[in-house]
């Protein structure tokens, strides 16, 4: 295995993860000033809010917010507690629980996006032109579509 990069991918992959540490943050410092949810909790509701029927099953939400299971049990129990969202056992699967948005939980993402949304323009859009921005897309894209793959192979 080779472990010597090209500092070219290196300075790129540092950068972005250090930018994309850099941008949660402000946003984040954004919501909370403006006494809105923290962006992992928006995270989270967003994912239940787009599912069918607004629900997922704990694994496919972990997946989908990329968080450990114990983390993501954590943070599903302070959104429950806060009443964003509620649990509910899987008939078919006694085993499982689903995840469920609540109207509170749909009221607070809402309330939020307008300062989530002008932190993606502050702190994102206004920095690239829509060239860059689709160029971005389509290397991230092509990155999930690898990842995805492998992930599968992985099973």
């Amino acid at each position: 295995m080779n472990t010597k990069l090209d500092p070219t991918y290196l300075e790129a992959w540092r950068s972005f993860i250090t930018t994309h540490a850099m941008l949660i943050n402000h946003i984040d410092k954004s919501l909370n000033a403006a006494g809105q949810i923290p962006l992992h909790w928006y995270d989270v509701l967003i994912e239940l809010y787009e599912a069918p029927e607004q629900r997922l099953r704990m694994h496919e939400l972990a997946d989908a917010v990329v968080l450990s299971r114990s983390g993501l049990t954590r943070l599903v129990n302070r959104l429950e507690k806060a009443g964003l969202l509620r649990r509910e056992l899987d008939e078919a699967d006694r085993r499982g629980f689903y995840a469920i948005i609540t109207d509170a939980g749909i009221d607070a993402m809402r309330s939020a996006w307008p300062v989530y949304a002008a932190g993606i323009q502050q702190y994102f859009a206004d920095h690239l032109t829509k060239d860059e921005a689709k160029l971005l897309t389509r290397v991230f894209m092509q990155m999930m579509h690898y990842t995805k793959v492998h992930e599968a192979d992985d099973e």
